[in-house]
Parts: structure tokens; sequence; C-alpha cells
């Protein structure tokens, strides 16, 4: 099939190489170092000139922690296990902290003048994940409750808290709270609310001040103009998608704190606003995909129109794509596939780039005065904490600073492709091909290769170093990852390619890959097979049951059946998700079984493993269990592995030691690859 390059990362040069046959190179990445690589920083802030994040520990049962870089440059874990910050509103939870950087003395810090260097110290509010509380704390003090211990329904924690915004002039945090009033996953209202912080809401959910009067079922938290007098934030409804359609809503704050007088400003049901903010001078500022693209603008008038990206997809509340800075000038991450991060001057137009070795740029900024917070990764480079300094123009790394824990000579090189598929058109890619500093194969031999396929399915894998892809390419096992269509980061229109055809575009595009890769010698038609977790393991489940392109698959907590998988069945946030991925139930019933893995599992005859976490409430296990159904006694090796305290994301680092190797194994027994040293995993028919 036809393809052309984008962009090549140069393999760098090989020299003292021995032969060796593809998937039985000696590594020095082994599962667990990929484990404890696992993740990245998050909710980037300042708290006065401070740059605080939240990181992964896998080694801790996976909690996230919240850090803090100090004025002399050392960074400092700033509470300790267990707390875990992070919370569940949408299930794939929102921004987690807010904090300010000197709140007095008194109860709660409502006494502070917003000082620096006072004797209360900074205050900070967080959403503990265990009890799903907001608390409240500050350096030398444990973390105080906010919020109720609520009783706990089906669905988990009935009260959940998210976007927290202190208001100290007030006493109190502004934030958006998820009620659970049932026991249904359905069961719920989300709103706009008060919590005093002098905790005496910890008790009392009366206390706890109802700010909007909850007519729409998502909101996303409010931003308050410069003056105090209006409120601007995003709603939906189902069974919209937050990249289907948004209304950005504004009102006037009342003298008692409450919304009212609400109009709405843009969006509607084909236009999605991803983010907005206001300016210091009182601006609006937002992200509309109206032109197609998402791109910027200023009380309706487009700042910079391009064909890119200026914004992604909401899966959290609190995501940021840019931010606005005093002197007038908006930080901006952008780009079409690819991000950057950049500065943009609304009046003459000019964008200008930071310079560094970071090729992507996620949706979590930070401004403060002229220093922009961000987190960046490149193609050598894994996630980290970047400043850029907007006086000076430069960009360095601040914090969760990428250190190399193995020689980089073994780090993949990634090679940004777009391919053709099924009626021509554009699939991206990025082709890892086995990589080693001193082995290459014996003459003739072609490489395995493995297609990766994202989860979401609105979502895009970026190239940037992985230590889960190196596992596989430092063996001499090539890695491909499809943003097929339906991904973010091309224009609204290839997104919405796979509106009402999930399970045929998706399966066609990644398939498109495999078999180019065959057909141009990259890679072993006999061996090459497909992997992905929640979409993605949708996508690789149908793949292996309609295709006959793979060998094996990796499938990791799926959705397989359509027909169980939707309002009640999995949460409020993706329930009627498929009311546009796969059509309106009312009037293509049919189709949720004609797509559906599960139904077509008589034609499974591919190994596979299947990878499950058993506290998984977006794609439960009953979906694992209805497909092993299917496939008992049909003689189809697989193993199934279910993981105790894993939810949707494996997060701890024993279960990801375990899933790699797992996942390993099944390529090492179907490829017949000699791997030594790897745990061998049982094959069941």
């Amino acid at each position: 099939m036809g393809e052309h390059r984008v962009a090549d990362v140069e393999d760098a040069d090989v020299t003292d190489t021995e032969k060796q046959a593809y998937g039985s190179w000696p590594s020095p990445i082994d599962a667990a170092l990929a484990a404890a690589h696992d993740g990245q920083p998050e909710w980037v802030g300042f708290v006065g000139d401070e740059v605080w994040w939240t990181e992964p520990r896998p080694a801790e049962a996976g909690r996230r922690a919240l850090v803090r870089r100090r004025g002399d440059g050392t960074e400092e874990t700033v509470l300790p296990a267990p707390w875990n910050v992070r919370n569940r509103v949408h299930e794939y939870g929102g921004r987690p902290w807010d904090g300010v950087p000197d709140a007095g003395a008194g109860p709660g810090g409502a006494d502070g003048d917003g000082g620096t260097d006072g004797d209360g110290g900074p205050l900070v509010v967080f959403t503990h994940f265990a009890d799903q509380r907001l608390y409240s704390w500050r350096p030398g003090t444990d973390p105080v409750p906010l919020t109720p211990a609520a009783p706990v329904s089906a669905a988990g924690g009935a009260l959940r808290w998210a976007e927290p915004r202190i208001d100290l002039g007030g006493g109190e945090v502004r934030c958006v709270l998820e009620e659970f009033t049932g026991d249904g996953p359905d069961d719920v209202r989300r709103l706009h609310v008060a919590v005093p912080l002098d905790g005496s809401a910890a008790g009392d959910r009366a206390a706890v001040r109802e700010l909007t009067d909850g007519r729409h079922r998502f909101v996303t938290g409010l931003r308050v103009s410069p003056d105090g007098r209006r409120a601007a934030w995003l709603a939906w409804d189902h069974p919209r998608m937050p990249w289907d359609g948004t209304e950005l809503l504004v009102g006037e704050i009342g003298a008692d704190g409450t919304v009212h007088t609400v109009h709405t400003v843009a969006g509607g049901p084909d236009e999605s606003v991803a983010q907005v903010e206001w300016s210091s001078d009182g601006g609006l500022l937002y992200t509309s995909d109206r032109s197609g693209w998402w791109n910027l603008y200023r009380d309706g008038t487009p700042l910079h129109p391009r064909e890119e990206e200026f914004a992604g997809p909401l899966w959290k509340l609190g995501l940021n794509w840019f931010a606005p800075l005093d002197n007038g000038l908006v930080a901006v991450v952008h780009g079409r596939g690819a991000t950057s991060l950049g500065i943009l001057d609304p009046e003459s137009g000019d964008l200008v780039d930071a310079a560094g070795p970071w090729t992507e740029f996620a949706g979590t900024l930070a401004a403060h005065g002229g220093r922009v917070a961000a987190v960046g990764a490149g193609h050598h480079t894994a996630p980290e904490v970047v400043e850029l300094d907007i006086r000076s123009g430069r960009a360095r790394a601040i914090g969760s600073r990428h250190h190399d824990p193995v020689d980089p000579a073994y780090y993949p090189r990634p090679r940004v492709r777009v391919f053709t598929g099924p009626d021509g058109r554009e699939v991206h890619a990025q082709v890892y091909p086995p990589h080693h500093p001193h082995r290459t194969a014996p003459d003739g031999e072609l490489p395995p290769y493995v297609i990766w396929a994202h989860g979401g399915p609105t979502s895009r894998i970026p190239a940037v170093l992985d230590l889960e892809i190196a596992y596989f390419t430092s063996r001499g096992i090539g890695v491909a990852e499809v943003n097929y269509g339906g991904s973010t980061g091309y224009g609204r229109a290839y997104r919405e390619r796979l509106r009402g055809q999930w399970g045929v575009v998706d399966v066609e595009d990644c398939a498109a890959v495999a078999r180019a890769l065959a057909d141009e010698g990259t890679a072993d038609p006999a061996r090459l097979a497909i992997r992905g977790g929640s979409a993605g393991g949708w996508t690789t489940a149908a793949s292996l049951t309609t295709t006959d392109v793979y060998a094996c698959g990796t499938i990791i907590y799926p959705v397989l059946d359509l027909t169980a998988w939707g309002p009640g069945d999995t949460h409020d946030f993706e329930s009627r998700y498929l009311e546009s991925l796969i059509g309106p139930r009312e009037t293509v019933p049919d189709r949720y079984a004609e797509r559906s893995p599960v139904t077509h599992a008589d034609r499974l005859t591919a190994p596979f493993v299947l990878l499950q976490g058993l506290d998984d409430v977006i794609c439960p296990p009953a979906q694992c269990e209805r497909f092993l159904g299917r496939i008992a006694g049909r003689g189809v090796p697989h193993r199934y592995l279910t993981f105790e305290g894993e939810g949707h994301g494996f997060r701890r680092a024993d279960t990801m030691i375990r899933a790699l190797e797992a996942e390993l194994s099944l390529y090492a027994q179907v490829f017949g690859l000699d791997v030594p040293g790897l745990p061998e995993l049982e094959l069941r028919p």
C-alpha cells in the first residue's frame, strides 16, 4: 500500500554488532524497569513562585503524589503515602488540587493575606482517592477533611469533588461536585458548589453551598472574571461527549456567590468548546472547533486561525491547553499531530514556539508572571515538568526530570508516518523498528511486529519515549502505534471518521498499517500481533474475530459486548458514547450485537492473553467473562489474568510487571522466540 514519510528520527550508528534472531536480543530494559517509569506528571500549577504537580508512584500501590519545587530548585513530596491525590469524577478523574502561597494561621487559612512568607505557609486543598473527600493541608500539619465521609453506593463514593479553586476572601473552595443519588452508575447529578475552608462541612453536606442549578448533566469548573462579577464554564448533556458539542455559558455572580442570568456564548450540538478562561483585562478566551479545528478565540474573534489543534478531548475536568498571561500574551499547546508549547501574541498574531528536546506537550499548563509551566516529552525524553521564561525565551526541565535508567542507545527510534487506508484515506502512525546497539538479525529474517491500538477511542498516541515500547524493540520486536480514524490531533473531520463506524474504521486502519509493513518488507507477515487497552482492547478483540491479519493478540480491560455496555452497565460519562460511535440504539439495535467481538467469538482462532482489573467499573470483568464463555471448549490457546485492586488502567508496579511479562511470553510462544529468563505463561485451550 502507498505511504509517505512525514518525519523520520534516524537510527543511531550501530557498531560492534553480532547477529541474533529477532525477539531474542538481550536487553537491560526488563518489565520492572518499564513499570517503574510508567505514567507521567500531571496537573501542573503555581503556588506563589513555586511549581507544584502530581506524579505517579507505581511502587507505592500506584498512588499519585503531590510534589513541589522549592525556590532553591529542590523537589519535595508534599504528602507521604498513602495519601493519593486523585479523584473519580467521571471515573477518569479531574484536577485534584489547588494551592495558595500563604493562607495565614487561622482555621483553614481563611484569614491569610496572600503573601509568600507568612506564618501559615501555603494552603493546599486536594482530593484523596481512597475516600474521595476534599482535604485542606498546610506544612507541618495533618490533612483536615473539608467534606463529609459519604456513604458508598454501587457506583463508588457517593460524593466526589474536582477542579477545586480556593477563594480565600470568601473562606471557601469552589469546585465541581459529582453526587450520586442512588445505587446505579447513572443516578448522579453534577453542579458547582462552595465548600467552607473552616471544615464546617466535614460532617454536614448541607453546609456545602450550591452555586448553580445543576440543569446540565456535565459541567466544568467555574472560571471567575478578574472583577469577580461573572463566571464562565462549559456544559453538555447526553448523548453528546464533550468533543461532539459543548456550550460555553456565562452567568452573573450574585452577592451570595450563586450564579444567575446564565446565557450561552458559544458552542452547541455540533461545536466543541474545549476550554474557557478570562484574560487579565476581562476578555473571554476559549477554544472552539467551529472551523473544523480547535482554534483559540477571544470574545468570538479567532486569534490565530490555523488547520491545527489548540486543544484536545476533554477526558478529564481541568485539562487546559492554553493559559493567559498578565501581559496579554497566551501560552498555548498546539499542533497537527505532534504538539508544541508556544507563546501567542493576540494583537500581532505572532506565535513563537519554545525550543528544546520536547516533541509533545500535554494538556496541562499554568502561568505565573512571565513563567509558564507545562509537561513535555520527546523521542528520547520521558514526560517531565518544563518551565518557559517568556522574557528570556529559555525553556528547561525543572521537575520529574528525565534521567536515563539505561544507555539511551537501547531506546527505540520512532518513524512518524502516514499510511494509505481503504478508499485512499490517510492513516497516521508511529513505527518503532527493532533497535539494539549490539545486535542485528541474520540476513533475510524479518522481524515480528505488534500493532498498538490506543484507548479512547477519541484520543491519540504521541511519539515519545515509552519504556514499554523499548521493552519490546530492544529485544527485536517492532511496534507500530496507529492513530486510526477517530483519533484526535488531525481535525474534526478525521475525528468523526469513527462516527457510526467503531469496530470498522479502527479495525481497517490498524490492518492497513500491519499489511503495509508486511508488504514493504518491514515486518514478517506471519508474525504480526495486535494489542490494546480499553477501547484499544475492543479494537484488538474485533480485529482478532473479524480479520486474519494477526497471529495473536493482547486484550487489556476491554469493551467486548456492546449490548451490555450502556446506561446502567458502565459509568455515566460514557454511557451514551455508543450513540455516536455505533448509532442510536433505537434506530440500529442490531448493529450493537453485530459489531461486538463476543458475537463473533466462534471465529477466533488466534491465541490471546486477556488482562483485567477486578475493580474496573468502566469495562467491568463481566465483559471478559461473557467473552470467555463463548470460546470455552473451542481449543483456542489463551490465558485470562485478573488483578485485585486495579481499576481501569493499571497503576501498580507488580501488576504492570506481570502484564508485560505475560504479553511477551505470548509472543515468544506464538512467534517461536527464545527469550532467556522470561517466566513462561501457560496458555490454556
